[in-house]
């Protein structure tokens, strides 16, 4: 058996749990509604601890959705904090927040921790994507967190089928299916085009990517689902 320098392993332990805490995300969770029916319903039902898991569980799919393998390629956020606030709407993304209706939470009436993932998934895609140093269109960038929400299976029953819409850039369940069919058309499509808005936006990039306008794209989508 070889021997090993006491030292060195020490080093090596310590670089290592440094690499670690570099690539960790810290998510918490606040219930800012506990006296609420619905906040109550989320304590009961979905919990702090599933809530941190699927926080966790909706990056790393995105990191994989979006080909970053490197901490470099990411945004650099640290921490993802949840809150369960009493609000109207459902939910929405700021920085590094996520700010979650205890009020839909109470009145949801279908399978409520589908329902709650699929909206983590869709507002965590906000948090880690880009957005072409705010020149993108918002319809896009809803889209794209819808696309996430869609290949992660968490997709609710009243979503638009594929080929239907008005713009492309709708946005939502619209334009999350026209991204599945761009990403058909190239496999890591929707990847390559948040990389691309790293730094700003065009609609070139499809031509970029896809060798067509996108209104040429959007065209070829409505015809091959025509009725």
């Amino acid at each position: 058996m070889s021997k090993h320098n006491p030292a060195f392993i020490i080093s090596l332990l310590v670089i290592l749990a440094t690499i670690a805490g570099n690539h960790a995300v810290d998510y918490t969770v606040t219930n800012t509604a506990a006296s609420t029916a619905g906040g109550a319903r989320f304590a009961s039902q979905i919990g702090v601890e599933y809530s941190k898991t699927i926080m966790s569980a909706a990056s790393e799919f995105i990191w994989r959705m979006f080909q970053q393998p490197n901490v470099g390629d990411r945004k650099n956020i640290q921490q993802v904090k949840l809150f369960i606030d009493d609000m109207d709407g459902v939910a929405y993304a700021t920085n590094n927040e996520i700010h979650f209706s205890a009020k839909y939470i109470g009145s949801y009436s279908g399978d409520l921790k589908k329902e709650f993932s699929g909206v983590i998934y869709h507002e965590m895609t906000h948090i880690w994507q880009w957005n072409g140093n705010g020149q993108a269109p918002g319809g896009l960038i809803e889209g794209i967190a819808d696309y996430i929400r869609l290949k992660a299976n968490y997709i609710p029953s009243h979503w638009v089928k594929p080929g239907q819409g008005d713009r492309w850039d709708q946005g939502y369940d619209v334009t999350a299916r026209f991204l599945e069919y761009c990403n058909e058309i190239r496999n890591g499509f929707v990847a390559e085009l948040n990389k691309k808005m790293r730094s700003g936006y065009s609609d070139r990039y499809f031509v970029d990517l896809l060798n067509k306008s996108v209104d040429q794209v959007w065209r070829d989508y409505k015809a091959k689902y025509a009725q």
